[in-house]
């Protein structure tokens, strides 16, 4: 991201959290790209037959974004690292509500290891997840934040450093332990559930 366009986040926030309601209209065409992205990463990991597309999940971030009042924004990681969040919650909402529909009926489940992390292989069982996380962040709330950003968000290492005022040799080391950790609670989970 060109310094120019960085700057012009980073006032578009300040603005638009200290009260400006244009500034998010202004905001939104310079980082949709990304939150496209970002989107088009967490469907590309639900089943073939899921509803919600990439464009919908980017609008339902911005429908909620428009509520969001009184925020002292940190430039465009904390940005993105909201978003990450927002998107997230949809998912989970949305997997929560068909999963209430299907009353649990042929759900899926899929540890997390490697292969759901980096690949684009559909089908991550998100509410089990998310209830893993769950867990981690009664434990540990860095490392669950860490997974969040990094799987949700797509920011990388550097970016989720930013986020979270730490360095990267951190995000690294509780990356790994959060995979570990997550990968061992889901295979419980799994265990249980079989």
């Amino acid at each position: 991201m060109a310094g120019e366009s960085a700057t012009e986040i980073t006032r578009l926030l300040q603005a638009w959290g200290d009260g400006d309601e244009r500034a998010l209209e202004t905001l939104i065409p310079l980082v949709y790209d990304e939150l496209h992205r970002a989107a088009h990463r967490y469907i590309a990991r639900e089943a073939p037959d899921h509803s919600l597309q990439t464009t919908g999940l980017v609008n339902e971030v911005y429908l909620r974004l428009v509520g969001v009042r009184g925020v002292s924004w940190h430039g465009r990681p904390h940005f993105l690292a909201v978003c990450a969040k927002l998107m997230r919650r949809i998912l989970i909402d949305f997997a929560r509500s068909r999963r209430s529909l299907k009353r649990g009926g042929g759900a899926q489940r899929v540890s997390f290891d490697e292969a759901v992390v980096i690949s684009n292989e559909p089908r991550a069982d998100l509410v089990a997840l998310d209830d893993a996380l769950k867990c981690l962040e009664a434990q540990d709330q860095r490392k669950s934040r860490v997974v969040e950003l990094r799987f949700f968000g797509g920011l990388s290492v550097k970016e989720t450093a930013e986020a979270l005022n730490v360095s990267p040799e951190t995000v690294l080391r509780d990356w790994r332990l959060a995979k570990d950790w997550l990968l061992c609670e889901l295979s419980k989970e799994h265990s249980h559930g079989a």
